[in-house]
């Protein structure tokens, strides 16, 4: 049922007497407090805000000798109290509000400075079930809301950065102003959402409830993008409570503002090549509209780098590239021969960082660590009305047994090119088709409507490369092949063997796998099935 309002106007201007202060974060604290205290606030607060206010010789009154209750239940219950939600919620220039504040002795509260207990960096850490609990806030979200909804008399503040703008407003206005304070309540609900959001997709991960009932997701503003997709599109980057290595969590050493469009390459060169173990080999990917235009493993970084970028060295210029290893001199002295907009890897030497600082203005991102291609997490996608929400494309091609088809068997070198082109796919639009030569991409086609005309771009590319790199055979010549999903008819596979390849590995699943294979057999090829689709819209 909803509550009828009666509709008097609040105040443009509220005088900041009484300020309650309840922070985990006590960034700026102590000076903010000072500076209020110096211009006659009156401070009440809690718990170890209160002390860290005492010890520093800021006058402060315990919210305790507000209630005339003492916290409880290890400080769980101190501030759900009619003394402080009242002072709270009341509508000053209401005559009934008024008099039941006369009646019961509710002094109001014109300025809730409150942060809350730090669950997302809780559970960030790791840290066990009955710790992350205790480290969900409740008193705290009751109190913003309740200062939030009655933001026409209070000023919330929930972030440390907002202390300058309050004391500003103080300072030249004598109190808080009507817009600022719907501005701070706007800010206080969206906290107090993505909050409640990183709260209940933890417990849908513990429960084991993969698609609840209600789903909610929340970040934290980074930045204000100069503007998305295209120059007439707004946009912003934000972080969520996710802790997955990658763009969100990098640090950029140097470089002009990343862009929309940079940090969705960014994430998608990161993800492809943290498919390939550096424990095991050098891995690099080079990303151009959200696509690898090559991708190679090596035993160094720069001949990795090097395959890669022979791939497609005209899609090249201008794109992303990622590393799986930290990045070192000889590298970064390959990388800064072209033009290139992003670079993101674990870590770099000083020696790399110093030969990338050269050039000014290309962005280089250091990860720490690689995200885990097998690791849970979930994507959303809007829709007109909704939101898409599924799990991460988990699935690696370690995760299962390639299955021969064919009477031809695969040599070993055609099983590990197989095994590579198959980690590539994955990360290629649908319909995606690429071919493999000794551990590198030699022709790449993505995001067709047809299987076929996919494999003609990928044809096509790899004779442009074949064409720069100076060379007379095809690099699709003894290449083997990946399909992201199954052929439905033997026409792609044609195009395929055409060009030169030896071994094909796809999903399989089609009504007409029997006719595929049978093509497969005649041009004596091997073909082996996965039993793992890979698509990716």
């Amino acid at each position: 049922m909803s509550v009828e309002a009666k509709n008097i106007a609040p105040p443009d201007l509220v005088p900041v007497k009484r300020a309650l202060l309840s922070v985990s974060d006590k960034t700026g604290l102590i000076d903010f407090a000072r500076a209020l205290a110096e211009k006659g606030v009156e401070l009440v607060s809690t718990g170890g805000t209160r002390k860290s206010l005492a010890d520093a010789g800021v006058p402060v009154i315990d919210v305790s000798a507000v209630t005339g209750f003492p916290e409880i239940m290890d400080g769980r219950v101190k501030t759900l109290h009619p003394k402080v939600h009242g002072g709270l919620l009341a509508v000053r220039n209401d005559p009934d509000h008024a008099e039941a504040m006369q009646a019961h002795g509710i002094a109001g509260i014109d300025l809730a400075v409150i942060n809350l207990y730090p669950f997302e960096e809780t559970i960030a850490k790791g840290a066990d079930e009955a710790t992350s609990i205790e480290n969900i806030d409740i008193g705290g979200p009751a109190m913003i809301r309740a200062a939030a909804k009655n933001h026409g008399h209070v000023a919330v503040v929930v972030d440390p950065a907002d202390y300058a703008k309050i004391l500003e407003q103080i300072e030249t206005k004598g109190g808080t102003e009507l817009k600022v304070r719907r501005r701070l309540a706007q800010k206080a609900f969206a906290r107090t959402a993505t909050y409640d959001a990183a709260i209940s997709n933890w417990f849908a991960e513990k429960v084991g409830e993969p698609n609840p009932a209600y789903r909610a997701f929340g970040g934290r503003l980074v930045e204000v993008m100069r503007y998305g997709e295209n120059p007439h599109q707004l946009a912003a980057f934000y972080r969520t409570a996710e802790q997955r290595p990658g763009v969100a969590t990098a640090v950029q050493v140097q470089g002009k503002q990343l862009s929309y469009n940079n940090i969705n390459d960014t994430d998608a060169a990161y993800e492809l090549v943290a498919e390939f173990d550096p424990y095991r080999t050098a891995a690099c990917a080079i990303i151009k509209h959200a696509n690898p235009c090559g991708v190679a493993e090596a035993k160094t970084l720069k001949d990795a780098y090097l395959k890669a970028l022979r791939c497609d060295p005209v899609s090249a210029f201008g794109g992303i590239i990622a590393f799986n290893r930290k990045l070192d001199a000889e590298t970064a002295h390959e990388i800064v021969k072209i033009f290139t907009e992003v670079i993101i890897a674990p870590d770099a030497t000083n020696e790399a960082k110093a030969i990338i600082a050269e050039k000014k203005n290309l962005r280089l991102l250091l990860a720490g660590k690689l995200p885990n291609p097998g690791g849970a997490g979930f994507t959303a996608k809007t829709v007109a009305g909704g939101l898409l929400v599924q799990t991460r494309d988990y699935g690696t091609v370690d995760d299962v047994e390639l299955k021969v088809v064919t009477f031809k068997q695969p040599t070993p070198a055609q099983e590990d090119d197989m095994t590579f082109a198959f980690r590539v796919v994955k990360h290629i639009k649908s319909n995606a088709i690429v071919f493999v030569k000794d551990r590198a991409t030699v022709g790449i086609g993505a995001g067709q409507m047809s299987r076929v005309d996919s494999a003609k771009i990928a044809v096509s590319k790899a004779a442009e490369a074949t064409k720069a790199a100076g060379l007379t055979e095809s690099l699709t010549a003894g290449s083997v092949a990946a399909s992201d999903a199954f052929f439905p008819f033997a026409d792609g596979l044609e195009a395929l063997i055409a060009a030169g390849a030896t071994a094909v590995v796809q999903p399989g699943g089609s009504m007409r796998d029997d006719d595929v294979v049978a093509a497969a057999d005649k041009a004596g090829i091997v073909m082996c099935f996965t039993g793992m689709r890979h698509f990716r819209h």
